[in-house]
């Protein structure tokens, strides 16, 4: 049978650390990394969490992977990723792909910008 999209970002959340944007904030004030992983519009409509890199999602993986003509250098296994979308479904998704390629400490933001902003944290820029 095959999946549904929200069946697959049910398993990914089951599978990596789901932090809230309290946890989030307290982890940007060490050495996170903060991956947002929105496409370049959402960004300019709805703002950014400063500090974080851009990083859409169609581009992770090779942007992660070392071996890669593409790799950046914000992606190092040997930190703490944190990775945040709009809502939280593509960064499950996406945690759970870095976890799958060796990736081993790494988190998303359960509820995405949404929460975040519900939270009253701050945000850079947006229209």
């Amino acid at each position: 049978m095959a999946k549904t999209a929200a069946d697959m970002d049910k398993e990914a959340k089951s599978r990596v650390e789901n932090l809230t944007p309290d946890q989030v904030a307290a982890e940007l004030a060490g050495d996170a990394v903060l991956i947002d992983v929105r496409e370049p519009s959402e960004r300019e409509q709805h703002g950014v969490i400063a500090g974080s890199v851009e990083a859409p999602r169609g581009m992770l993986e090779f942007w992660a992977d070392a071996s890669s003509p593409y790799h950046r250098p914000e992606f190092d296994p040997s930190r703490r990723i944190i990775v945040h979308c709009a809502s939280g479904g593509r960064s499950a998704l996406a945690a759970d792909a870095l976890q799958q390629m060796g990736y081993g400490n790494v988190a998303h933001l359960d509820g995405g910008l949404a929460a975040w902003k519900a939270a009253g944290q701050s945000v850079e820029g947006g229209s």
